[in-house]
Parts: C-alpha cells; sequence; structure tokens
C-alpha cells in the first residue's frame, strides 16, 4: 500500500481497528480464509472495524466479525496476533492507521454480509494471497498460516 506523505499543513489522526483471519478446516478440502469484498473500493480483506471507547481488541475483533459476516461462533487461536500499520488519506485529514488481527476457527462457513461489503468468499491460502490487494495484508495471512501449521490443533469429537 502505497504510504501517504504528511506536510505541515495536513490534519492527522490515529485510527485503531481489530478483526479476525478466519479459516475453515471443513471435509471439504484444504484450509480455507475468509475474505469481504469491501463496497468502498472494492479490495479484498479480512473482517476488522474501529474499537469503540472501553473496549479491549479482542472485544472489538468479536464483535466487528458478528457485523460484518453474522459469524459468533469462533474459536480462537492461543498465541496470535499481528499488526498491521499503515497511512492513508481521508479528505485533507493523514490517518495513521494500526490494526490489530486475531485468528480464529471459524465454527460455521455460513456468512451474512453487512452493507459494508459486496461478496464474500473462503479461499485457499494460493487463492487469498493473490485476492487480497496489499502486500501487508498478505503477509498477515502467511504469519498466520505458519502459526496454524505449527500449532497444536484440536482432537476430533467423538
Amino acid at each position: 500500500m502505497t504510504t501517504a506523505r504528511s506536510t505541515s499543513t495536513d490534519r492527522e489522526e490515529d485510527e485503531h481497528s481489530a478483526g479476525f483471519i478466519l479459516f475453515s478446516e471443513a471435509a471439504r478440502g484444504p484450509r480455507q480464509y475468509l475474505l469481504l469484498r469491501h463496497r468502498n473500493g472494492s479490495h479484498w480483506g479480512f473482517p476488522k472495524g474501529r474499537i469503540e471507547p472501553g473496549e479491549r481488541e479482542g472485544e472489538t475483533a468479536l464483535r466487528e466479525v458478528e457485523e460484518e459476516t453474522g459469524i459468533d461462533k469462533i474459536e480462537p487461536i492461543e498465541d496470535f496476533r499481528a499488526v498491521n500499520e499503515y497511512r492513508f488519506r481521508r479528505g485533507g485529514t493523514l490517518i495513521r492507521k494500526q490494526v490489530v488481527y486475531f485468528l480464529g476457527r471459524a465454527l460455521t462457513d455460513r456468512v451474512v454480509l453487512s452493507r459494508e461489503h459486496i461478496a464474500w468468499r473462503w479461499f485457499s491460502l494460493a487463492a487469498a494471497e493473490k485476492a487480497l490487494n496489499y502486500e501487508d495484508a498478505r503477509e498477515v495471512l502467511r504469519a498466520a498460516d505458519q502459526h496454524l501449521d505449527g500449532a497444536p490443533q484440536p482432537e476430533p469429537a467423538g
């Protein structure tokens, strides 16, 4: 992503968001990652949103996933927290944005999109890397996938 440059006359604001990299390992095949296509800009990304006053990062991430996808059953994966920082312009304001991502197994494949998005899809790792528009998002995805390859997996029920 292109980094916005600041001039002495620009207004600057900090913005903090949190979200989840959601994956599924259903019987249909290899691990899949959920991406959402944003209405503004039509880029693919992970469910995320602004941290509200008094909220913790994890609370925001869970709330945003449910608001944006309808998924309310997630098994968080321990010891994964990735931070993505970037800058962009909103009107005449330079936004310094920090997004914290957690990693979680979606316990349902059913998605109900919010109005913020125009499409959703479960992608293989390779397809998700191609779909993501920004290199920093691809780096977070690769880190999540590598974490899962080394993380203990739950034992099958039954």
